[in-house]
């Protein structure tokens, strides 16, 4: 088997499916999408060699992980389920590392133990026959071994620079005992997962200045008084008395969706629960008139279509900002039903 194998949230399994039958048909790719409802993973076949190329990990919404198929292993012998996974790997290279992981799925979860020992097993037989480094060589492909039951394992490549660098594309993000709220983990994982290294390095620096919409209890404007960004946070509701206490924070008491910066910002971050049509055009409001460069903000989907609604929100946006940006999408690991958006200059 060729092709892709992708991980997402439960449940979301239809909207990855239509995602990259989508944008690989507008590619002009030949492929299907097999999915399971609450599998965790999406597989899309194709044997077009461009697939990759087209479908980049940062720019797939409902994808937490991208991979390239090795092979379906089916009905392997839980006595000795390394022959055969030595043997699918014959001929195909070297690589930095090994990942053994499992869909993040109820059916799944039970599989962790497993995935830790063979881990343990597999690492050494790899290296005798050559097929992996004695250490980690992060110029080189990771080999995941995905076990989606005791004798059912995908193998697949990941590619360092097209791919998420954690284990079953989850950053593991420890809610600090300040935080106002766990929506802050949001936040904090949107500049993980939309931005680059040198793209925090850039575009979060001490002293930039930022509106947060919606901010109460204050979350989004923790986070970003922890980056040192002065912080003007739009909300009719109070903050947390020690958001307040950092000396970076304005507080207005005002409605967030139509409030208006005095001066251009760097910043717009918004969390509000309003239709995301609703939300895609008034925030697409914010660069057309310049108000501020830069923006993270979350879309509250609908129980259906969200695919469809997905697509038709960033088109929107797109269209209403009235100028060449850059903009990414993610259904993080700590939304729900919400993607979150980044979207910068060009």
């Amino acid at each position: 088997m060729t092709g892709l194998l992708c991980y997402c949230r439960q449940g979301f399994e239809p909207e990855l499916a239509a995602e990259l039958g989508e944008r690989a048909a507008l590619a002009g790719i030949a492929g299907y999408a097999k999915a399971t409802r609450n599998a965790g993973y999406v597989v899309f076949a194709s044997d077009d060699a461009r697939l990759s190329a087209v479908l980049p990990w940062r720019e797939l919404v409902f994808a937490r992980q991208k991979l390239a198929l090795i092979a379906e292993l089916r009905g392997i012998d839980p006595k000795d389920r390394i022959t055969p996974i030595l043997a699918a790997l014959a001929g195909g290279g070297r690589y930095g590392d090994l990942w053994v992981e499992h869909p993040d799925s109820d059916e799944a979860k039970p599989l962790a133990g497993l995935a830790r020992s063979f881990g343990n097993a597999l690492r050494p037989a790899l290296r005798k026959q050559g097929f992996l480094t004695d250490k980690e060589d992060p110029r080189l492909p990771r080999l995941h071994v995905v076990f989606v039951q005791g004798d059912h394992v995908f193998l697949a490549r990941g590619e360092a620079r097209d791919s998420a660098p954690w284990a079953l594309g989850i950053p593991r993000l420890k809610l600090l005992n300040d935080a106002p709220s766990r929506s802050a983990l949001k936040l904090e994982e949107a500049l993980l997962a939309l931005l680059d290294a040198d793209e925090r390095g850039r575009l979060l620096k001490p002293g930039m200045t930022a509106a947060d919409l919606g901010a109460a209890p204050g979350g989004w404007t923790w986070v970003l008084t922890r980056h040192h960004l002065r912080v003007t946070s739009v909300d009719n509701g109070p903050l947390r008395e020690h958001v307040m206490a950092t000396g970076l924070v304005d507080h207005l008491r005002a409605d967030g969706f139509h409030w208006q910066p005095p001066r251009p910002l760097d910043w717009m971050v918004c969390d509000m629960v309003e239709q995301p049509r609703r939300v895609a055009e008034r925030l697409a409001t914010w660069f057309r008139e310049g108000w501020c460069r830069h923006a993270i903000f979350n879309l509250k989907l609908p129980m259906k279509k969200r695919w469809d609604e997905t697509r038709l929100c960033l088109d929107l946006f797109a269209e209403k900002a009235g100028k060449p940006l850059t903009v990414r999408a993610k259904q993080l690991y700590h939304d729900r039903e919400e993607i979150t958006v980044f979207a910068t200059p060009e």
